[in-house]
């Protein structure tokens, strides 16, 4: 796991775009819980920074496709998986494994 953010950098519901390890990573707050997913859509590699957060979901700006946060799966074709990556708190601290 490698230091991303602190968690007060995340609002809840809001977004947070860092780099780490020279990869863009959005980080998600729902309600406390920090989501950790890849910053391009894997449909046509639209950034992901301006997408709408609803429902447990990150939909992508350009034509709308929800990705479930836990799993990265597509809600709108299942062909499209958004990699998520594992995070954890320690302290006010905010870490990211990218595998």
């Amino acid at each position: 796991m490698v230091f991303a953010a602190k968690v007060r950098e995340v609002p809840n519901f809001g977004k947070k775009v860092v780099r780490v390890n020279g990869q863009d990573v959005v980080l998600v707050n729902i309600k406390g819980e920090i989501f950790a997913c890849e910053n391009e859509c894997p449909h046509q590699g639209a950034p992901l920074t301006s997408g709408i957060v609803k429902d447990g979901y990150l939909s992508c700006p350009r034509h709308g496709y929800r990705f479930e946060l836990k799993s990265g799966k597509c809600l709108d074709n299942p062909d499209y998986t958004l990699k998520i990556f594992p995070t954890s708190i320690q302290g006010d601290e905010i870490h990211v494994d990218l595998g």
